[in-house]
Order: structure tokens, then sequence, then C-alpha cells
């Protein structure tokens, strides 16, 4: 399935570049994929961003897919647990056996 409006971020997805990305991500028409492979560093601030960008896709009945997962986004989301609210199955496997394996 391919997007009809995809975003690649690259780079910093921190407090430093939330303000530049907001209008961006809420733009017109609608982000509806958002690439993650070229994201070196995550914060809350990033976070609470894609978290913003999801929350107004539900609203406005749509989806909106986060893909390729960098290294620092999968660390970031591990840390905070915060898979399954984008709803992403295959953070929320690796999760899983990750947990399991630490049992």
């Amino acid at each position: 399935m391919s997007a009809a409006n995809p975003l690649r971020i690259e780079g910093e997805l921190t407090i430093f570049r939330a303000m530049e990305l907001k209008p961006v991500l809420l733009a017109e028409p609608p982000v509806d994929e958002i690439d993650l492979s070229g994201v070196t560093d995550l914060d809350t601030a990033g976070v609470q961003l894609l978290m913003l960008a999801k929350k107004t896709a539900q609203a406005q009945q749509r989806a909106l897919r986060l893909v390729r997962h960098s290294p620092a986004v999968l660390e970031v989301f591990e840390l905070l647990n915060v898979a399954a609210y984008f709803g992403d199955p295959l953070l929320m496997d690796a999760g899983a056996k990750a947990a399991s394996a630490r049992s």
C-alpha cells in the first residue's frame, strides 16, 4: 500500500525541531505516512508531536502510519512503551518478544 502524502523525517526529532515540523505534520493535504528511517535522535517533544499527528488523524477519521523506524526511534518507543498507542503491530510484537526474553 503506497501513501498518498508521505513525509520522511531526517535528522533530529527533538524539541529543537518540533515547532518547525508541527505545521508540516498538520498541513493540508494531511500526511498519511511518516517515514522515520532518517531520524537520528528522538526526545519526548518529538514523541508528543507524533502523538499529536496520530490524534489529529484519528479525530479526522483517517489513517496515519509510522514506517521504517530508525534505531533511535525504536529505542525511545521501547523505553516509553508507546508502540501500542501508534498501533504498530511490528513494534508491539518486538516489544513482547523483548519482554519475554528479559523474564
